[in-house]
């Protein structure tokens, strides 16, 4: 993925000052199209703290490793699942009847990740669970939109603090194909995120 390509592919508020407006599509695109325009986008991100390890000089000027293992669509994937497993102390301990139905059909195998004990105990402080089932909770009374962006911000929580350490480019990659915000908190422990980052990659190689 070119230069171009990659800063396109960035949630627009990141080129702007923090509480400051995007700027607009037509002067996005225009500086998209300039090569000191795209070197000025990229000076944005880094003065604001991020891009560094994605924007830094590779040999061959190939693309990041983040960007080609993880394509928009494979790490969405990732990151849902990431956030449902992120959950998995407050969806088991969900006993009632009418939102276990609705998990089950709302996350199809996803929910089978949520249980499974071999991937993770789902031991988590009292503080943690508290508010872990307090979010399931507020998200279960609303549609499946709601449960959706829960378990995803949750997902890309987790996903930014563990590849934070092992891998800072999918860490940057991560947060910058969102719209710009910090990252909050994360509990998952590093082997249930780097099996699923295996998982999902594997996945991946099998059906290309």
């Amino acid at each position: 993925m070119p230069l171009q390509a990659l800063l396109a592919e960035v949630h627009p508020s990141w080129y702007a000052a923090e509480g400051e407006p995007a700027p607009s599509p037509g002067l996005l695109e225009a500086a998209l199209r300039s090569g000191l325009g795209r070197r000025m986008l990229a000076r944005v991100l880094l003065q604001g703290g991020i891009g560094d390890a994605l924007l830094a000089p590779r040999p061959g000027s190939g693309p990041p490793t983040a960007v080609t293992r993880w394509p928009r669509a494979r790490l969405a994937l990732l990151v849902r699942d990431l956030g449902v497993l992120a959950y998995a102390p407050a969806i088991r301990g969900e006993v009632r009847r009418e939102p276990v139905r609705r998990l089950r059909r709302a996350l199809g195998n996803s929910y089978l990740l949520a249980l499974d004990p071999t991937v993770w105990d789902a031991a988590v402080e009292r503080g943690v669970l508290a508010r872990l089932a307090a979010g399931l909770e507020r998200a279960l009374v609303e549609d499946d939109e709601a449960l959706f962006a829960m378990f995803e911000r949750q997902g890309r929580n987790e996903l930014r603090a563990w590849a934070a350490v092992r891998d800072p480019a999918l860490a940057d990659w991560t947060a910058l194909l969102h719209e710009r915000a910090g990252a909050g908190p994360a509990h998952l422990p590093e082997k249930p995120v780097l099996l699923l980052c295996t998982h999902h990659e594997s996945r991946a190689a099998a059906a290309a």
